[in-house]
């Protein structure tokens, strides 16, 4: 088992360290999955067979990659009770949340007269990728789906690889049968995020495309971005800890381990301005009977500094361990989601705390939020103008049509005019 790695942070440095934290980016896949982008596009199922076949289940003679109806329901018949009772519960904390958290419409009646009423209205499908591979993903269904449920899409559609049998994970296919997903489709990385951007002979293109998942998947949600809306460029996961002599080291210390099995090149961020709490962890970590994995011990020399430092890191999760954790979070500004007090960590929001665990990475935080219901929902604009508005904004906007050279512009509001 390797050692934290454990560094101090100078005043000031706060920008220059963050930078060092995250693994370094490679040129990724592009090339490769713009090629199955275009093979989808050109070849539709064919091309997600042959991708079965490829990547997760050699012997696949299926033809075409959605899941029967039949296998759902065998497979959610086949649940285990405690494991069903679990899957349950994590699905009423998150529809609870994305229900509290759902965007209405707005109206503005403005001085001219005219009145916009904001309309927030659901996307008609969407398109939801829970990863594969080394382990199955029954909670990135959950967070992926519910808020889609709770926005009110009327199709969404599940995107999954296939094992070696030729069908999902189990438990992956019970939470969406359980869910009442209306599809779900056998195929994985970039043939997975085409097919759900471009459709094929069995599935219908979608709207929006959310979820976590590989470089393949994530390049192929940027190459995609414009035919369809995307959450985010999800790379990996991060976690930054602020903590003082009040937080228990044992439990930081395996919150610290949880960040590191997502693997190697998911960062974990351990800051305090008492050097005895750093040592208090460090030695936790030591017992621990784990593989630490990427976590930095960092000493600064004070709670400011800490704070500086988690803000320009911008972290996927925050965790306040510390006394006065509900007087430090007023001044966070960038998390994607934040933990409060001793008892708050991360791994109730990946599961069941009922708050998202889809999230911005790589310091997207800086911009971008959480999945919700919001992000399948679009704003549309209903504008009512009278006859009183037209009169007074009209020489308004003739004068701004003229200097941008738009005559007809101007001629579509004076024949409105009264005079």
């Amino acid at each position: 088992m390797s050692a934290p790695r454990r560094i101090t942070m100078g005043g000031g440095e706060a920008e220059r360290l963050a930078a060092t934290l995250r693994p370094a980016v490679g040129e990724g896949p592009a090339a490769a999955v713009a090629d199955a982008l275009a093979d989808v596009r050109t070849r539709g199922d064919a091309a997600l067979v042959d991708a079965i076949r490829q990547f997760d289940a050699p012997g696949f003679s299926g033809t075409n990659a959605v899941v029967p109806a039949d296998a759902l329901a065998a497979a959610e018949a086949a649940l285990a009770p405690t494991l069903r009772a679990a899957i349950e519960e994590a699905v009423a904390n998150v529809r609870a949340v994305a229900e509290a958290s759902l965007p209405g419409a707005t109206r503005a009646d403005l001085p001219a007269g005219q009145s916009v009423r904001i309309e927030a209205i659901a996307v008609d499908a969407a398109g939801v990728y829970a990863p594969g591979g080394r382990a199955a993903y029954p909670s990135s269904v959950i967070m992926g789906v519910v808020p889609a449920q709770v926005a009110g899409v009327r199709r969404i559609v599940l995107a999954t690889p296939a094992g070696p049998d030729g069908l999902p994970n189990p438990v992956v296919l019970a939470t969406a049968s359980i869910l009442g997903v209306d599809q779900v489709i056998a195929v994985g990385g970039a043939a997975a995020v085409g097919a759900l951007a471009y459709g094929t002979e069995t599935v219908d293109r979608v709207d929006v495309i959310t979820g976590p998942g590989n470089p393949w998947v994530q390049e192929a949600k940027r190459q995609v971005f414009g035919t369809v809306g995307i959450d985010s460029i999800a790379g990996p996961s991060e976690l930054v800890v602020l903590l003082d002599a009040t937080a228990d080291p044992v439990a930081i210390a395996a919150d610290l381990l949880a960040q590191a099995e997502h693997g190697a090149d998911s960062p974990s961020v351990a800051a305090a301005w008492d050097p005895a709490v750093l040592d208090a962890l460090a030695m936790a970590l030591s017992e621990a009977n784990a593989p630490v994995g990427t976590i930095t011990l960092v000493d600064c020399a004070s709670q400011d500094d800490a704070i500086a430092l988690s803000e320009a890191f911008a972290p996927e999760h925050l965790q306040i361990a510390t006394a006065d954790a509900g007087e430090i979070a007023p001044r966070i500004r960038r998390a994607g989601c934040v933990f409060l007090g001793p008892l708050g960590a991360t791994a109730f929001g990946d599961y069941v705390a009922g708050s998202n665990h889809i999230l911005p990475t790589g310091g997207a935080a800086r911009h971008a939020s959480s999945v919700g219901p919001a992000t399948y929902m679009r704003r549309m604009a209903l504008v009512t103008i009278p006859q009183s508005a037209v009169d007074r904004l009209t020489p308004h906007l003739a004068a701004l049509a003229e200097a941008e050279g738009f005559p007809e512009h101007r001629r579509s509001a004076e024949v409105r005019a009264s005079s």
